[in-house]
């Protein structure tokens, strides 16, 4: 089960400041989707309006057809959230955690105890499932991070920032899972590591100053020598040369 996203002159404006400006966009049911660009691109205001956090100021995105600015919470139920920096309860087991989430979730008895089961499988968390998240290394905190955003088993899994702070080792098998995901499900994935999004994303959208700079699939990023050839010639060079701030 996946989903399809669709936006449309997405803007966002805080007073003076444009976050994001007249974005549209499409992303496929079963893709994984990248979302790159230099800080203040427009990445994070995107997800958060995808998610509900926040209403565009103009335009609008859609999941399956179901508006998120008329209809948030139907989108809401359709999509799991990981965050770079998740917020778990440190004192609470993975077990624990995880059917409190459950409950949140609507899920319930037989229910909730095999989609606890089936995350904990996915997200190769059996041999800490027992153990208190304050006490789990970072790599399998952010694991936790995405069983509960994946409990309910939604069409579409938002990922902001995966693999920051974690070893190369950790780095590998968070990408190796969210690449498990194709086709059963929408990865929409935020990040500003070009070698992730290369390694693992269908196709992959450049933000720039919250405007849409580039959009290329796997096959095109390889033909151009990669990613950092595309944000280099579309991105990188200009903001170089700005002066800082």
């Amino acid at each position: 089960m996946s989903a399809r996203i669709e936006a449309r002159n997405v803007s966002k404006r805080f007073g003076g400041v444009v976050a994001l400006d007249d974005l549209s966009l499409d992303v496929a049911p079963g893709e994984v989707f990248g979302l790159i660009g230099p800080n203040g691109a427009g990445k994070t205001t995107f997800i958060r309006i995808l998610t509900g956090f926040w209403l565009a100021s103009e335009g609008d995105v859609r999941l399956d057809g179901v508006s998120v600015t008329r209809d948030r919470f139907r989108v809401q139920a359709r999509l799991g959230y990981a965050c770079e920096q998740p917020k778990l309860y440190a004192d609470h087991s993975v077990d624990a955690f995880l059917r409190f989430v459950g409950g949140l979730r609507g899920l319930h008895g037989a229910g909730l105890r095999g989609a606890i089961g089936r995350s904990i499988e996915r997200m190769g968390l059996e041999p800490v499932r027992g153990r208190r998240i304050g006490v789990l290394s970072k790599g399998f905190r952010q694991r936790v991070a995405l069983a509960q955003a994946l409990l309910h088993d939604p069409p579409l899994l938002v990922v902001d920032e995966p693999t920051v702070g974690l070893d190369p080792a950790q780095q590998i098998e968070l990408r190796r899972i969210l690449s498990g995901l194709r086709g059963t499900h929408t990865v929409l994935l935020c990040t500003h590591q070009l070698h992730e999004a290369e390694a693992i994303c269908d196709r992959v959208a450049l933000l720039d100053r919250g405007r849409l700079a580039a959009i290329a699939t796997a096959e095109e990023i390889r033909a151009g020598a990669g990613l950092e050839a595309l944000f280099l010639a579309r991105v990188g060079r200009s903001a170089q040369a700005e002066p800082a701030t």
